[in-house]
């Protein structure tokens, strides 16, 4: 009896290794779809266009629940997201509501009264935009114009507002906070610029108690983000607790996000560099207001560059400041953006401009769907209607953040985003892993378990590739996987995309196919033929008869150079699909408009990897 028991007080030191191989994971193996900079009727202009949901509607519907749009609409997500942060502007939060409500502390004079009657008028003026003729359409939107115009007045607000104002935001965020299941953030929108759309979405990793201990930081604060970034130091420093800030929108900063210089012109220095990187380790590369991937004059090579271009985006030459449209494009978008932040570190020693991508929605409706038969708009009163189409069709319904996680909680999902394990889609849920590393085999692509491969010889996207005296001589390998979204199209091709700054100091960039659907093959050119198009504009449809559900490769760097710095990230093409004008045109039966297309390449993009020669 004696020995038995011995022997089961033993066994469990004996068992050493278990066996289930799932017990030892610990790497992310769950994507979770979310949105990071979603307004609601708090934002001035989302409120002076319309805008009705409160943060509270906004999280439900996030979530699944059914919610009256600004129209009088029921509506409802068609899949939930897992995790959400209402990034309202800083500016006047919660004010033009407050004035509607005859809050003494912000209804004050005569200017205040007129204007708090004026926006009681709006509902009406949204009603007469779902059901009036164009020309009605057309003053409807200029009175809410006027309305807008006085979103961002400076109205002497004091402190007790704000605070009041950021308190429930904080609250209403933490309301919502379901680890497991539903993670929100609180946070907030910095608007800065002027026309040079210098914004952030400034996203807090803590719960109440430490981000009570700060307000949000406007440019009515300062517009130089040197400021924003020295008020969430000094943030950190108080609480020890983590905060980022977003870049959105470069697309519209003519040439002020990704500058050689900083905001006052003074060279980037290592110190500058140092802190936003930190402070920045992600952009948003697309969302309603277009994408900001890269543009066809700084990527004439690269026939998908030109994709939910902006209308009002589109660079042009600043004789004030003597810069070409190529230079004002090149510190506007990404892909350039990436290879500008080789430059600099080649020669301080640090990257700025080291940032993961992903997408989120800027929808000022508090609706946050951009599944294109389920779009709502960016604002009231351009909802689903017989002119948004005509009207609005300038906006581009995207995107979404993925977010590799070891579990859907407020520390796992902010770890991510810190480690830029991410990657943006223009809206679809395509499932997508990138790795480099230098021993990956080509039957690698092909394993069921191929993330366990890619962390066991590799590094995830968002990583770097270090080079050991084993690997020199060696060109790195990359290992690749993306799957459709399972409610959504094929998938035409996965293309790779690197930066590198080569031996003479000159940034470059190349595009490779390198895995595609069907039995298409590289022409003489280098160029792989088009997949095709199914899409049936009179019926809104198009069908998974071309393309692939999924493509994987492992594939080799041919122009890798060791001695030159270099970044490589992923673009996932979906087959050709109808835009939303056309969903919206055959609903309401009036004409499609053909500017932009009405066909699409949905599009999903990961975080970089980054190569430093030793």
């Amino acid at each position: 009896m004696k020995l038995i028991a011995l022997l089961a007080i033993a066994m469990p030191v004996v068992a050493q290794q278990s066996y289930s191989p799932y017990v030892d994971r610990d790497y992310p193996q769950n994507v979770y779809w979310g949105d990071t900079h979603l307004h609601s009727y708090l934002s001035g202009d989302a409120y002076s266009f319309g805008a009705t949901i409160t943060p509270d509607q906004a999280y439900r519907f996030a979530k699944g629940e059914i919610t009256r749009a600004d129209g009088g609409e029921d509506v409802r997500i068609r899949r939930p997201l897992d995790f959400l942060m209402v990034a309202d502007h800083a500016i006047n939060l919660g004010v033009l509501p407050a004035l509607v409500a005859g809050d003494p502390r912000v209804l004050a004079g005569k200017e205040a009264a007129e204007l708090a009657e004026r926006l009681v008028r709006l509902p009406t003026v949204r009603e007469l935009l779902n059901s009036a003729t164009e020309d009605e359409y057309d003053a409807g939107s200029r009175l809410i114009g006027a309305a807008k115009a006085v979103a961002f007045n400076d109205y002497g607000l004091d402190e007790s507002f704000i605070r009041d104002m950021w308190q429930e935001i904080i609250a209403v965020a933490e309301r919502h906070n379901d680890p497991g299941r539903f993670t929100t953030f609180a946070g907030y929108e910095y608007t800065a610029g002027g026309i040079d759309a210098l914004h952030r979405n400034v996203l807090f990793s803590g719960g109440p108690s430490d981000t009570l201990q700060t307000l949000p930081f406007s440019y009515q604060d300062s517009q130089n983000p040197e400021d924003l970034w020295a008020n969430l130091t000094r943030y950190k420093e108080m609480t020890g607790s983590d905060v980022i800030a977003i870049p959105h929108n470069s697309n519209l900063s003519r040439g002020g996000m990704f500058r050689t210089v900083t905001y006052e012109g003074k060279p980037i220095s290592r110190d500058y560099a140092r802190i936003r990187s930190e402070l920045e380790p992600l952009m948003e590369v697309t969302q309603i207001k277009g994408d900001s991937e890269t543009y066809p004059l700084i990527s004439p090579n690269d026939e998908f560059a030109d994709h939910e271009t902006y209308r009002y985006s589109r660079p042009a030459a600043d004789k004030e400041s003597n810069r070409t449209a190529e230079d004002m494009a090149s510190a506007s978008y990404a892909r350039s953006a990436l290879q500008i932040g080789l430059d600099i570190a080649a020669n301080v020693g640090v990257n700025p401009y080291k940032f993961g991508m992903i997408g989120s929605t800027d929808a000022h409706t508090g609706i946050a769907s951009v599944d294109e038969d389920n779009f709502w708009g960016k604002l009231g009163g351009a909802e689903p209607s017989r002119f948004r189409s005509a009207k609005q069709s300038n906006w581009a319904s995207a995107g979404y953040a993925a977010v590799w996680a070891t579990e859907n909680t407020r520390q796992a999902v902010f770890s991510a985003m810190k480690r830029r394990e991410v990657y943006a889609s223009t809206g679809p849920r395509i499932t997508l892993r990138f790795f480099a590393g230098w021993d990956y085999a080509e039957a690698d692509a092909q394993r069921p378990d191929i993330a366990a491969v890619g962390y066991r010889l590799g590094v995830p996207m968002g990583g770097d590739l270090i080079q050991s005296e084993g690997t020199k001589g060696k060109a790195p390998t990359f290992l690749v996987r993306a799957t459709k979204d399972p409610e959504g199209a094929n998938l035409d091709r996965v293309q790779i995309i690197k930066g590198w700054r080569d031996g003479n100091g000159k940034l470059q960039e190349k595009v490779y196919d390198v895995v595609w659907s069907g039995h298409r093959k590289i022409d003489s050119n280098g160029v792989l033929p088009s997949v095709g198009s199914t899409v049936n504009l009179n019926e809104a449809s198009y069908q998974n008869t071309i393309g692939s559900p999924e493509l994987s490769a492992t594939w080799s760097d041919p122009d890798f150079r060791e001695t030159e710095r270099a970044v490589y990230y992923v673009r996932v093409l979906q087959i050709p699909t109808p835009r939303w004008t056309v969903y919206d045109a055959k609903f309401y039966g009036v004409d499609i408009p053909q500017d932009p297309p009405p066909v699409i390449e949905e599009r999903a993009y990961s975080s970089p990897v980054w190569y430093t020669p030793r």
